[in-house]
């Protein structure tokens, strides 16, 4: 399944990669981003819906600009790129890819030069997202979707490599071995009493990460926000693939009105392509009285919200 398999990254990805205890012991302690950007947990606010208390961990108050999970899926790349002594961040994403925004502004602060391969036209580069990759250094290299297909592919892989030699490539959305290690990360000590978390699921970085790190006592639900069917591989945590609401990056009325609702009730914004699904997911489940009132619900706000003012103005909301 796309997004599960680490075979679709071929031998390029598993010749990269090395022990990521090596590297936090050798690099990470050199870069200034931990310390300066992540100075505590994310705090996890508390609301009630329906008589059921959850908990939602606050990912989205991390950075401004590199919340949510994106900074556990570059966190451990970014020292890897350290130890290779390499300059420059090569990466992947569509013209309104929260990771590219979160790429672009991690590299500006360590130091990194960034490159972006995205998916579409060069008009759109005058849209929020790329507007401030680019004001923030990163530069920016169009491709058509044909070309984006191969992102996986070792010879693809292979070229870049040697057109930017200077560059530690990062697949999309950081879904590696050590993005996933850094969504390990995401649960600390202070979600240790919830039972029951709730993530959205998009390449399957976070999900993985978060599944290997559940305690005994603990699950975990992915809401999938893409439109196909993704299989879990993890005995204690599944993936619900009924509430993409027609695909990536689509919406209906439906979740357009739950978003607004939310937001206005809650006073926590949620972004159209993630959040809104997972938040629409959970409390649809509460509803139909598919979560057991003894469970202690955590919802993981991964984020994203960057990508709203381009989302909207592309839809046209």
């Amino acid at each position: 399944m796309i997004g599960l398999t680490e075979e679709i990254y071929g031998k390029y990805w598993k010749n990269r990669i090395q022990d990521a205890k090596n590297i936090v012991a050798t690099s990470e302690k050199h870069l200034r981003l931990q310390s300066e950007l992540i100075k505590s947990p994310p705090r996890i606010s508390e609301i009630e819906y329906n008589g059921y208390p959850i908990g939602i961990l606050r990912l989205d108050e991390l950075h401004p600009e590199i919340s949510g999970n994106k900074w556990f899926k570059l966190k451990y790349n970014l020292a890897q790129a350290q130890a290779e002594e390499k300059n420059a961040i090569l990466t992947f994403g569509g013209a309104y890819s929260n990771h590219i925004a979160a790429t672009a502004a991690s590299c500006k602060l360590a130091g990194f030069k960034s490159i972006g391969i995205i998916r579409g036209e060069k008009t759109a580069s005058n849209n929020p997202t790329l507007s401030a990759a680019q004001q923030n250094g990163m530069q920016l290299l169009f491709v058509d979707r044909e070309q984006y297909r191969r992102k996986t592919e070792t010879q693809y892989l292979q070229a870049l490599q040697q057109q930017f030699p200077e560059a530690y490539i990062v697949p999309e959305g950081g879904d590696n071995e050590l993005g996933q290690k850094g969504c390990e990360e995401i649960l600390s000590p202070e979600t240790r009493d919830y039972t029951s978390a709730y993530c959205a699921f998009g390449t399957g970085a976070t999900f993985k990460g978060i599944a290997k790190s559940l305690l005994p006592h603990q699950k975990l639900t992915a809401i999938n926000v893409l439109k196909f069917d993704a299989v879990s591989d993890f005995k204690n945590a599944t993936i619900n693939n009924n509430y993409h609401f027609g695909g990536y990056a689509k919406h209906t009325q439906e979740l357009l009105d739950f978003k607004s609702w939310f937001e206005i009730t809650y006073k926590i914004s949620l972004d159209y392509v993630y959040n809104s699904k997972l938040f629409f997911a959970v409390f649809d489940l509460i509803n139909q009285q598919k979560i057991n009132k003894n469970e202690k619900l955590l919802i993981i706000h991964c984020g994203g919200l960057q990508g709203n003012k381009g989302y909207a103005e592309r839809n046209k909301l």
